[in-house]
């Protein structure tokens, strides 16, 4: 009985997979979407004023931030949960691929999170002549609450790695 539990369990990591994959869809829609703004702006590129173009960039940026951290997640979760990926002798392969495990992942996916963060609180304060100074406030308190959280998810991964 305690055998069949075990292997059933064991099993159980497979219901991550469609996971994964529904993670790779949502890569899809984010190429998508990012295609979708580069197509609306470059008809009006000299019509926008520089800060506004950057404003658009920095959205860029943002998404392919967002994407690069899918990709991690995706591949590095899956390698890490479910199972190893088999990858041809001669095909390209990540760098960081077989060498990311829960905790790095962790810390790689904090500091994803406070480098999208800081993109939003500079696109903020880049338009700030339109936003309240307690919503600025706001984006700021929020900003640093994932700082700290990222400074104290690496300060406990680095005391528990010794």
């Amino acid at each position: 009985m305690e055998r069949l539990l075990e292997n059933t369990m064991y099993a159980a990591r497979w219901l991550l997979a469609p996971i994964y994959f529904g993670l790779s869809l949502g890569l899809l829609a984010l190429a998508l979407k990012f295609f979708q703004e580069i197509f609306h702006i470059l008809p009006h590129v000299f019509d926008k004023s520089e800060a506004d173009l950057i404003l658009v960039l920095l959205s860029l940026i943002d998404m392919a931030l967002v994407g690069g951290l899918l990709v991690m997640v995706m591949i590095s979760g899956y390698e890490n949960f479910v199972s190893q990926l088999d990858i041809e002798e001669g095909k390209e392969k990540l760098d960081w691929l077989g060498k990311m495990d829960s905790g790095s992942l962790k810390m790689k996916v904090a500091a994803s999170i406070v480098a999208i963060s800081s993109i939003h609180l500079l696109r903020m304060f880049m338009d700030a002549q339109k936003i309240d100074n307690d919503k600025l406030l706001w984006y700021v308190i929020i900003h640093m609450t994932f700082v700290v959280s990222a400074f104290a998810m690496g300060y406990l991964e680095r005391i528990t790695k010794h």
